[in-house]
């Protein structure tokens, strides 16, 4: 494998710093690969010999708190080593800004498919329905494990504040869409409202991931289907795990057996297993109750419509935040919607 040149990485500053950590492959030079990037991260492929593991690093304009964000993914996913949750392996940490110019960290390399490498699902899932139902339920199966890690013996006291999670929600972040706001939003008073009224029925403290749906996963090569990892740790925290839930429930179609249903989300969720069969899943997997989901996706629909939202308002010309016009009123009228018709009381 050819080195990719990239002036974001300098691979002899890497390579010094990976033997001063006694990493694998001393005296071997180092090749990268670009993987992807955006505002938060870039993500490299690194090998050395035949070690093989993923940087993960803040690009060199992202904003100073990435720094202590790539901590706080470390700790996490360190902290998931040796439990059932699938995750990459935590390999080396460097806080020291001087080595690479911002903190970074090597994960383990997973072998394995994301649902955005391409457009539609992959050979058999494009076809075998029984298979592809697999999917749902493996991503169903990350969260629930996830929501029985032992935070507590994990070291993860300090990650969060989930003393009064549910009680901060509404004010935090009516707090983000009033510092930019530019338009009244349809249903906004009445899930507003509705949010500040209800309660779950209980609230287990537990790890999140705080932005869960199949564009933050990885799956196995091949079939059954079989999660090979959870990724993009930047939202994580301990607080109430079934907000994960119903964030990745939030625009599951009532019915996954019409076409309709190829088109309800950025993957087609045709022949997909249906919401309350998920729900038993997941009910069955992390021995919670469900039966107050639709607080959490009440809750899930209002903060997402909130944060995209926050992109709409800064768009200028970027076309994908532009986007979000639309689909934001939709978000937020569908949670007022949910919350009048729900037979949920606290």
């Amino acid at each position: 494998m050819t080195a990719t040149i990239d002036p974001k990485i300098d691979t002899d500053r890497l390579a010094a710093w990976m033997d001063g950590a006694g990493l694998p492959g001393a005296g071997a030079p180092v090749e990268h690969r670009f993987l992807s990037g955006g505002t938060q991260n870039d993500i490299y492929e690194i090998r050395r010999g035949d070690e093989r593991c993923v940087l993960r690093i803040p690009p060199p304009g992202a904003p100073a708190n990435r720094d202590e964000g790539m901590v706080r993914e470390w700790r996490i996913i360190e902290a998931l080593d040796g439990t059932d949750v699938p995750h990459t392996r935590a390999v080396a940490l460097c806080a020291d800004p001087e080595v690479l110019g911002r903190p970074f960290y090597l994960m383990g390399f997973v072998d394995g498919w994301s649902p955005m490498d391409r457009k539609g699902w992959p050979a058999p899932y494009d076809t075998d329905l029984a298979a592809r139902a697999g999917l749902a339920y493996q991503l169903v199966e990350g969260i629930a494990l996830l929501s029985g890690v032992d935070w507590r013996a994990r070291g993860l006291t300090d990650l969060g504040r989930p003393d009064g999670f549910h009680e901060r929600q509404v004010d935090r972040w009516t707090g983000f869409f009033d510092r930019v706001k530019g338009r009244e939003l349809d249903g906004m008073d009445v899930a507003t409202a509705w949010l500040r009224a209800h309660r779950p029925l209980d609230y287990l403290p537990g790890l999140m991931h705080g932005d869960y749906q199949f564009a933050n996963v990885m799956y196995e090569h091949g079939t059954p289907a079989r999660l090979a990892a959870i990724v993009d740790w930047e939202m994580g925290t301990v607080g109430d795990p079934k907000l994960d839930l119903a964030w990745m429930l939030q625009s599951w179609p009532e019915d996954t057996g019409t076409p309709a249903a190829a088109d309800a989300s950025y993957v087609d969720l045709y022949g997909m297993p249906s919401r309350d069969r998920l729900l038993a899943h997941y009910a069955e997997v992390s021995g919670r109750q469900v039966d107050d989901i639709d607080y959490y996706v009440v809750l899930a629909r209002w903060k997402l419509a909130i944060v995209l939202e926050q992109g709409f308002q800064r768009a200028g010309n970027d076309r994908k935040l532009l986007s979000f016009g639309p689909i934001v009123p939709e978000l937020m009228r569908s949670a007022a919607e949910l919350a009048e018709s729900s037979g949920y009381r606290p």
